[in-house]
Parts: structure tokens; sequence; C-alpha cells
């Protein structure tokens, strides 16, 4: 299930955006948002992680198995 919104955003950003599209870097300007949006959700939840992990005492035994498993989640930006 998706929702449509309406952002306003700057000249130049709609520019930037409007130039990897015409690139073929993405699809569609939608498209760019929403591999941005997800790109930022990811950076929020591991800056979290990093801070609940930075709080553990002493021995990170595990920490390979945790890295493991987070690098074969599907982020479905693939």
């Amino acid at each position: 299930m998706s929702k449509q919104i309406a952002v306003r955003l700057p000249d130049d950003v709609v520019e930037f955006i409007d130039g990897e599209v015409r690139g073929r870097h993405v699809a569609s300007r939608a498209a760019f948002v929403q591999v941005a949006l997800e790109r930022e959700r990811r950076r929020v939840i591991a800056a979290r992680d990093a801070a609940l992990l930075s709080k553990q005492p002493g021995d990170l035994e595990g920490f390979d198995s945790l890295a493991g498993y987070a690098a074969d989640l599907d982020t479905g930006l693939e």
C-alpha cells in the first residue's frame, strides 16, 4: 500500500532530482524521493543501534553474527 503526499522543494533541489532522472540514475522523481527517504531511515536506525551498542559494557561477542544478520536483511531497494 502507498499514500500520495505533496511536498514543496526548492527549485535547485528539484533541478537536481530532474537531472538524476534525465541521467537515468532513477526512474522518476518519486523513485528518487523514496530511495533518499529509505536511506535516511536506515541511517537513523543504524545511528540508534550504534548508540545502543556503544552503551554495552565489555565483551561484544556475537557482534559478527549481528553484522552478518544485518547484511542479509532485505531492504527492498535493490
